[in-house]
């Protein structure tokens, strides 16, 4: 009689398993042994993680599978970030994936750890057809207000792009462009494109606010990016307006009386 796998070997087999019809379940199913019923356990709830992520992934892709079927080649998907800081800059990107684009996992920057941004950051870096940056800086936000701003950031995204998008999906905008777009309503939870824009745009402007609290420490920026927050605010009342503050937005503008 074979002697059975030790537990350690059983999750390592089961490591390398990805389907449920693999023919070596049934028989670690058969073993009563705690350890590989755990084991087993564990394996079941990766796997459904994983299912779920593929179903996500479809989802996220319909917008463009749409377009794809089309003839349109490049989509430009895009996102901004910073519309609400007291401090720094409205950051917007623009992403056009490749057809084949398969990372599991991405979703609307917000719902995405620190680690998991920057991750998947590099890995739309990696492989995209093309990205493109745009900034404006608290001077323009206070000259043609925030919602303005943050058009200009998308148009100067779309134009910095290395290769010209076909069509155009963007979060809850819409943009004075020639190019087809469509804009959509939480757009970086439905669209792949968007999202990887979400994650490039969330990226980039945390890693200029970073450089920023090196300059003006006492806001607190490389934790709150420049939103409200208790130490922020704290901040104000004690240091005063920075040189990257937005004076059009309440907070400051209060500030700046005292």
């Amino acid at each position: 009689m074979d002697k059975p796998l030790s537990i350690a070997a059983v999750k390592a087999l089961l490591n390398d398993i990805d389907s449920p019809f693999d023919g070596r379940i049934p028989s670690l199913r058969e073993d009563q042994r705690k350890g590989v019923g755990a084991a087993l356990k564990a394996w079941e709830k990766r796997l459904e993680k994983q299912q779920d992520k593929e179903k996500k992934l479809k989802i996220m892709l319909q917008n463009e599978e749409t377009i794809w079927a089309n003839g349109l080649s490049f989509i430009a998907g895009i996102d901004e970030v910073g519309r609400g800081p007291l401090a720094g800059p409205v950051v917007a990107a623009a992403v056009i994936l490749p057809k084949d684009f398969q990372i599991l996992g991405i979703n609307d920057s917000k719902q995405l750890s620190s680690e998991k941004r920057e991750a998947f950051y590099l890995d739309i870096e990696k492989h995209a057809l093309g990205i493109g940056i745009g900034i404006k800086n608290q001077d323009v936000i206070d000259d043609v207000n925030i919602y303005q701003a943050t058009k200009l950031a998308m148009l100067e995204a779309i134009q910095n792009l290395p290769l010209a998008p076909d069509y155009l999906l963007i979060d809850a905008m819409t943009l004075p462009t020639t190019i087809p777009q469509d804009s959509l309503i939480k757009g970086d939870s439905k669209s792949l494109s968007i999202a990887a824009a979400s994650i490039i745009a969330k990226v980039t402007r945390d890693r200029i606010m970073n450089e920023y609290d090196l300059l003006y420490p006492g806001y607190g920026f490389s934790k709150n990016s420049g939103y409200g927050t208790k130490i922020h605010l704290e901040g104000l009342e004690k240091i005063g307006v920075c040189p990257i503050h937005r004076h059009s937005f309440a907070p400051v503008r209060n500030a700046l009386k005292n």
